[in-house]
């Protein structure tokens, strides 16, 4: 995907009417949200709530039933995954995405960007991919497990290999599914400092995540999802005392 230079100006990820059904659950329903572009964004909301199906609409993973997706004044509503990479999109999931039989350089070595695995292996090689690789698992503070298989790691160490991974395409958006989900303090601490020092160089975050302390002392910008709608979006000090956000999480 190209964009033209009357494009370039417009950069926010947003969605319009963005619905996803699946039998007769409706698991994202009519969602229209703009993302704060160079922002540290945060997507909230109870289990269900529909949060990691917004992720896969966006991000070509599923087809959503209705609405669309643009990034940066273009439709990217049914583009292919690979594509919605290469426009500048890089994501993490839930459950980590990673080679386990790979090295962690090996892993590394993987371009999102390429079509095939076959395609992306051929070039895995070079030396340019090699000091990147390098300087990106140094900053994830990874680097002295280069040789080591990823099924060896612990489940924090695989999460920092697959954002590492993710940051190899150097996309301009990034989301994360869960970052801290089943990892320890202190690589949450290094995961937190790493997102503030990305976005301070200019990388814009969509974070899903129900680590509440983490959301609140990391985000710009909190939108909430309850059975798959948006009831609240603003600041994390006004998103935690609305009414509706309670209700949601609390039942009061």
């Amino acid at each position: 995907m190209t964009f033209t230079d009357s494009q370039a100006g417009v950069r926010s990820l947003e969605t319009v009417q963005l619905t996803k059904r699946f039998g007769g659950v409706t698991a994202v329903d009519a969602a229209t949200v703009t993302f704060q572009h160079g922002k540290v964004n945060a997507l909230i909301g109870p289990n269900g709530s529909g949060k990691t199906t917004f992720f896969n609409c966006v991000t070509g993973m599923i087809k959503p039933d209705a609405g669309q997706v643009t990034y940066r004044g273009n439709d990217i509503t049914r583009q292919p995954s690979h594509r919605i990479a290469r426009a500048g999109i890089g994501r993490s999931f839930q459950l980590c995405r990673i080679f386990p039989r790979m090295t962690v350089l090996e892993n590394m070595l993987v371009p999102v960007r390429a079509t095939t695995l076959r395609a992306q292996l051929a070039r895995s090689g070079s030396r340019d991919d090699i000091d990147r690789a390098r300087e990106w698992m140094t900053r994830v503070g990874i680097e002295h497990l280069e040789s080591t298989e990823a099924r060896n790691l612990s489940y924090g160490q695989q999460k920092l290999l697959e954002l590492a991974g993710v940051l190899m395409a150097d996309p301009e958006t990034i989301m994360l599914d869960e970052p801290a989900g089943g990892v320890n303090p202190a690589l949450i601490g290094r995961i937190s400092t790493l997102v503030r020092q990305l976005n301070r160089e200019g990388k814009t975050f969509l974070i899903v995540e129900h680590n509440m302390d983490l959301v609140m002392s990391l985000s710009d910008h909190v939108i909430v999802f309850d059975r798959g709608r948006l009831i609240a979006e603003g600041p994390p000090a006004v998103v935690k005392t609305d009414r509706k956000v309670l209700e949601a999480y609390l039942g009061v």
